[in-house]
C-alpha cells in the first residue's frame, strides 16, 4: 500500500512516497523512506510523529492505513504559550 512520509524545515519541505505491507507501523515506513538521510540530524527513533497533524503517541506500534502521512515533527524552539504572551505584549507595547 502507498503512505507518505513528510518532514520539514523552514528553508525545506520533503514529502516522499513509500510502499509498504499491510500491517507496516509509521517507524517502518519512516524507515524505509529515507527520509532521515534527506536532512542530516533528524533522528526517526527520537522524533514525535503524527499522521494528518495528529499526534501519534507510539509510532513504532501504531499501524498505517493506505493514504495516510506520516509526519515527523522538529521540537520547539519555545512553548507555544510562551510565543503567544510575546506577541500579545508586543502587540501591547506597540498600540
Amino acid at each position: 500500500m502507498r503512505v507518505e512520509v513528510a518532514y520539514a524545515t523552514p528553508e525545506r519541505q520533503e514529502i516522499v512516497p513509500v510502499e509498504v505491507e499491510e500491517g507496516a507501523t509509521m517507524l517502518k515506513a519512516v524507515r524505509r523512506s529515507g527520509i532521515a538521510e534527506l536532512f542530516p540530524g533528524l533522528d526517526p527513533e527520537q522524533a514525535d510523529m503524527g499522521i494528518f497533524g495528529k499526534v501519534v503517541k507510539s509510532p513504532q506500534t501504531h499501524v498505517l492505513r493506505a493514504g495516510d502521512r506520516v509526519e515527523l515533527y522538529r521540537p520547539l524552539k519555545i512553548d507555544p504559550k510562551q510565543a503567544r504572551m510575546n506577541r500579545a505584549r508586543k502587540k501591547k507595547d506597540e498600540g
